[in-house]
């Protein structure tokens, strides 16, 4: 399994604090972000290497990272190549440029590079191996749909099959979200290149290329228990920093 992480956006909702600086890689407490995440993947068995997607602007940043970190497993930056947030590829085109660059042989694990949880991802992927070869995406329930209609919010059956998913609606029928995880199979995961040869589908949200998928193929989702947070604005990433900053 390769794990991939995404950390190619340019954080325009967090400036003045990512107008120079990757939001992977501003800290809560004395740790980067994105060491929390590491932290989850090193407790994971049968990971091949680790692929981190930045883009030109943060590339050298990222790379000096990982020359001043110890990783249990093999990890490489690569540079999406993108120099402004008008040209990015997005989530899911960078999902499809690292998936491509490293060819469809293994299965893929990718989170965002700028969420944060308390729950062991062991049980998420035994949970998505035993949904194989059927992809899994990472759920949360928020407990409150005013604060849900900022996130994709799904539905799934007893089975765990996702049956709904709305991509931030303005009266979401219910508080449970999806997080940016998710599980691909190698069999499953060359579909995302169908979604984006219809340039019609958009390439920068990720739950619009899940509920296209889930219309396709099957797809569950596995609840996380314990918190979850999206640094995806100001607010919240002050609200994070206050929260789990003491002492780490």
């Amino acid at each position: 399994m390769r794990v991939v992480i995404l950390a190619a956006g340019y954080g325009t909702r967090l400036y003045p604090y990512t107008k120079s600086f990757p939001k992977p890689l501003l800290k809560i407490g004395k740790r980067p972000i994105i060491n929390y995440l590491v932290d989850k993947i090193e407790e994971l068995k049968d990971i091949s290497r680790i692929i981190v997607v930045t883009n030109d602007r943060f590339f050298k940043q990222f790379k000096d990272w990982k020359d001043n970190i110890v990783i249990k497993y093999p990890t490489h930056i690569i540079n999406d190549l993108t120099k402004t947030p008008e040209d990015r590829l997005g989530a899911i085109g960078d999902m499809h440029f690292v998936f491509n660059k490293e060819g469809f042989v293994d299965d893929f694990l990718v989170l965002g590079g700028d969420n944060l949880f308390q729950d062991s991802l062991v049980d998420f992927i035994h949970f998505a191996k035993s949904k194989h070869p059927f992809a899994t995406i990472g759920l949360f329930d928020i407990k409150d749909k005013d604060e849900a209609s900022h996130f994709g919010v799904v539905g799934v059956n007893r089975q765990n099959r996702i049956i709904d998913f709305f991509e931030k609606p303005e009266e979401p029928k219910s508080s449970l979200v999806a997080m940016c995880l998710y599980y691909f199979p190698r069999e499953k995961s060359r579909l995302i290149k169908e979604y984006l040869s219809n340039p019609l589908n958009p390439y920068d949200t990720a739950g619009t290329y899940i509920n296209w998928l889930r219309t396709k193929d099957k797809v569950y989702g596995f609840v996380f228990k314990n918190f979850w947070f999206d640094i995806g604005h100001l607010h919240t990433y002050k609200k994070v920093s206050k929260l789990l900053g003491r002492g780490r």
